[in-house]
């Protein structure tokens, strides 16, 4: 494999794995960011759950001023919620889209983002060695070295040649009677 390639290639999966880390970071503190928001205007309610999968939740509730909200986007953190489940929601009483079940806060986002890090990692270092594995069984793959790249060897040929052609050349002078007479 040419050499620019696999660097431009193992360049591009580094980035890869980097915004993957950076991803988890902003994960984390979008739900810090979310959690002060609520915090900041807390309000506690009963709320019904309408909806429940691993990963989403719909929820009901009404405000103390008798409006019913039901968050666009559900509510945070919403694992271990079933359908028909009455709970305790905290919302951002200027935002009531923003709402979590009561005593659950961001610190449970820590876990998910460092799992989708450390896999990110995982594939972009498995990608790297299978590439570097691919490039040294490949005819011409990093097992050559610079001095073949260039066309030298190692056996020191090259500065032997050298000097035999200095010699030859000072020989030829000297013994190169036409030159001298002429």
């Amino acid at each position: 494999m040419n050499p620019t390639i696999l660097r431009r290639t193992q360049i591009v999966l580094l980035l890869v794995g980097l915004t993957v880390t950076t991803m988890a970071v902003v994960m984390v503190a979008g739900c810090h960011r979310n959690d002060t928001q609520i915090d900041a205007h807390k309000a506690t309610v009963m709320a019904d759950v309408v909806s429940a999968s691993r990963l989403h939740a719909a929820v009901n509730f009404q405000t103390p001023d008798g409006q019913f909200h039901s968050p666009r986007l559900g509510l945070l953190y919403p694992t271990e919620l079933t359908q028909g489940q009455r709970i305790s929601v905290e919302y951002d009483a200027t935002n009531p889209d923003l709402a979590r079940p009561a005593g659950r806060d961001w610190t449970l986002a820590i876990i998910p983002a460092l799992s989708v890090a450390v896999l990110g990692w995982i594939v972009v270092g498995a990608v790297m060695l299978l590439l570097a594995e691919i490039n040294r069984r490949l005819p011409g793959g990093s097992s050559r070295t610079e001095d073949d790249e260039w066309g030298g060897s190692d056996d020191g040929a090259a500065t032997a040649d050298h000097e035999v052609t200095a010699d030859q050349t000072v020989t030829t002078e000297r013994e190169s009677p036409e030159t001298s007479n002429a």
